[in-house]
């Protein structure tokens, strides 16, 4: 389940988009996913939130723990997953990627980030599971 970031948000969403505003308006869209995973963790700690990146996500099969080579690009506070994308079109594999984060991780709330536009909100996704 989906919906827009423009209906009600919660404190720490809000201040996760706040950052990546900010970081798409001093970098604009044409670089690496990489160059804004770190520059967006960077952000994020200033603003004394706990960032974790390249989180392994283990999948669990049937009580044995596997290391499948899933990584989270970010995970804020230990509650929200960020997906972080500088693609021209966000596709449905990389909406059904943040999903299966969610479902492994049992969390419930991710936001998928697209770097690669001109308009940062119009790259925002937010999930909910």
């Amino acid at each position: 389940m989906s919906d827009s970031v423009q209906e009600s948000r919660d404190p720490l969403t809000e201040k996760v988009i706040g950052c990546a505003i900010e970081v798409h308006r001093i970098l604009g869209p044409g670089l690496l996913e990489s160059a804004y995973q770190r520059c967006l963790a960077l952000e994020l700690r200033k603003q004394g939130l706990i960032v974790e990146t390249e989180v392994p996500m283990p999948v669990n099969y049937k009580g044995e723990v596997l290391d499948c080579g899933y990584r989270v690009d970010i995970l804020v506070e230990k509650s929200l997953i960020l997906e972080l994308k500088a693609v021209e079109a966000i596709l449905p594999i990389h909406q059904a990627q943040i999903l299966t984060y969610l479902k492994l991780s049992g969390l419930r709330l991710g936001l998928l980030i697209n770097f690669h536009q001109p308009r940062l909100i119009d790259g925002l996704k937010r999930f909910i599971r």
